[in-house]
């Protein structure tokens, strides 16, 4: 299978995205996996700091791995978010093909450092590392425009070796209160100054004409969580409520089948960006 560094460098030549989604539990993983695979579209399984708690990682990788094997598709295993380096270390050990080193919250020079490391570690499997520049607001947090500087990110890129960097154009995680505006133009210029793959978090209540268009400006990779969970979430409420089934076999599916719905969305509308 391709490395996902190398699948990464491919999108960027093209022009291209690809979906990376979270999963938290059997059913979003089935859920994503049945999506990508009806449409013969490639993924990347993300999975944060608290899922990997709550799964195990062994149990969580060899859950993902099964279901790529199973169903034979193009698939890669991420790490969202991974504040500690340690924990970048124990998720390439455990075999994922990518590792997100988050330092956007550290001052720049330790953030570059703390990269730098995860980096050095990452070549030996030559497993994929991201980074954050700027602020992207996480739940709970202010949502405030700080973009990321373009001559920055190129120092950035530069000095870490990262083969893929998340931006702050505009984008958050969690809901947002009124409709977000990307600033697509300093998207553009990040494009034009670095080499890496750029990642877009925070799509979820995004417009999907802003999310193509970001795509032709320079977004490789969208990254979509809350939307997953919510409407996993909202589906199994909505399903309790009209049901005395104790069966979770017989009422999970149709939970599942909602976010697969939400998959082949998204995945539509990068694909035809």
């Amino acid at each position: 299978m391709t490395l996902l560094k190398e699948k990464l460098v491919q999108l960027r030549n093209d022009n291209r995205a690809i979906l990376a989604a979270n999963f938290y539990n059997f059913e979003t993983l089935r859920a994503v996996v049945n999506a990508a695979k009806s449409m013969g579209e490639p993924v990347i399984l993300q999975l944060s700091e608290s899922s990997i708690n709550y799964m195990g990682i062994d149990t969580a990788v060899a859950m993902a791995r099964a279901q790529i094997r199973k169903e034979s598709f193009e698939a890669w295993i991420h790490l969202d978010h991974g504040k500690d380096p340690e924990l970048a270390k124990q998720c390439i050990d455990a075999g994922f093909d990518s590792v997100m080193i988050d330092g956007s919250h550290l001052p720049y020079d330790e953030n570059v450092k703390i990269t730098r490391e995860v980096v050095k570690i990452a070549l030996r499997k030559q497993v994929c590392v991201e980074a954050e520049l700027g602020y992207v607001a996480k739940l709970g947090q202010e949502h405030r425009l700080e973009y990321t500087s373009p001559q920055q990110a190129r120092l950035f890129v530069e000095s870490t070796g990262v083969d893929a960097l998340a931006i702050a154009i505009g984008s958050a995680h969690g809901f947002y209160k009124k409709e977000p505006k990307l600033a697509l133009d300093v998207l553009s210029e990040i494009h034009q100054v670095t080499p890496a793959a750029l990642v877009l978090h925070g799509s979820s209540g995004i417009p999907h004409d802003q999310i193509q268009e970001a795509i032709r400006l320079g977004i490789n990779k969208v990254n979509l969580a809350t939307e997953i969970k919510n409407l996993f979430m909202r589906s199994l409420g909505s399903l309790l409520k009209t049901t005395n089934e104790i069966d979770l076999r017989i009422v999970f599916p149709e939970a599942i089948e909602k976010v697969s719905e939400l998959i082949r969305t998204k995945l539509k509308v990068i694909k035809d960006a």
